[in-house]
């Protein structure tokens, strides 16, 4: 399986050989985000700027003024917690064009542990007015995401993962921001998924095909705006599931609710990480831990079908 980080590195540093505006920026850990593919081609139009979040940040908002377009990398809890302010303030508030990239988001870095998992990242970006939040699903949406957030007038966050996932969405695939994409037609539950949990939905869909329920799978990689009128097509079949690497407070499973409880009242659950912080060990084994297991997401597609009577 190809690593969600390496199909971006190389997209981005494809797309700076056609837009010159394009400059990335990295705090010391080009390597990991794969930022150094852009690096390597473009030297000239790369900035290291050391382990420095929150003053990259800054130099990204000061080039966006100047009239480039930075493309911001970091580990996801780093922009969300530590560069926070400078997020808010000098990015969203000044509404600059800088593009955030969040690398290793959820449990991703599941061997460094609770303090660099970034299970509250999407909460948090998601409150900042004028950020554009996109959270993609395997590698081929990620790579199709670099030149639409290029050309978005606007900040942008994009939450990476560090985990091999396999690819699939179709070659060719077109992102839209705001645009969700029904990926399984069911009549009886809708699954709905935000990022790298994909496959395990679908195969949530497979094991209640073969206890005689039938769920629609939908991927919605643009977390902020919601694919509302998706979402209202999908409560059609009664009961929604959110499915997430995040905690369930604040992220997909919160925009969802709070959106269908105002326009389309439907019985919930939520899969993700219920209000707590997660431990070090192999990423598969801490998403199976932590709430976010195939046995799970039936389970909850199970408690909402329960819920309709």
């Amino acid at each position: 399986m190809p690593e969600m980080r390496d199909t971006y590195g190389r997209a981005l540093a494809e797309y700076g050989a056609q837009n010159e505006r394009v400059v990335a920026l990295d705090a010391d850990v080009s390597a990991s985000t794969r930022s150094r593919y852009f690096g390597d081609r473009f030297p000239d139009r790369f900035y290291n700027v050391g382990i420095t979040e929150a003053a990259m940040v800054d130099v990204a908002a000061g080039l966006a003024l100047g009239g480039m377009i930075p493309f911001a990398h970091t580990f996801a809890f780093l922009l969300a917690l530590r560069a926070a302010e400078q997020v808010r303030t000098c990015v969203a508030y000044a509404r600059t064009n800088v593009k955030l990239v969040g690398a290793y988001g959820g449990l991703s870095d599941s061997k460094d542990g609770p303090t660099h998992h970034s299970i509250c990242d999407l909460a948090v970006m998601r409150a900042l007015p004028n950020l554009t939040v996109i959270v993609p699903a395997d590698g081929i949406e990620a790579a199709a995401c670099v030149p639409v957030v290029a050309e978005l007038d606007g900040p942008v966050y994009l939450r990476l993962s560090r985990a091999d996932v396999p690819d699939l969405m179709p070659e060719g695939y077109r992102f839209q921001v705001g645009k969700g994409a029904v990926l399984r037609e069911g009549r009886d539950v809708a699954i709905v998924n935000c990022g790298v949990l994909l496959s395990r939905c679908l195969r949530a869909a497979e094991e209640l095909a073969s206890r005689g329920i039938s769920a629609t799978v939908v991927n919605l990689p643009t977390l902020k705006p919601l694919d509302e009128e998706l979402l209202l097509q999908v409560a059609e079949a009664g009961a929604v599931v959110t499915v997430e690497e995040h905690t369930v407070i604040g992220g997909l499973g919160g925009a969802v609710a709070e959106f269908l409880s105002a326009h389309r009242p439907t019985p919930l659950q939520m899969v993700g990480i219920h209000d707590t912080f997660t431990e070090t060990g192999p990423y598969e084994g801490l998403l199976d831990r932590w709430g976010m297991s195939v046995a799970d997401i039936v389970a909850a597609c199970q408690r909402a079908l329960a819920a309709v009577g």
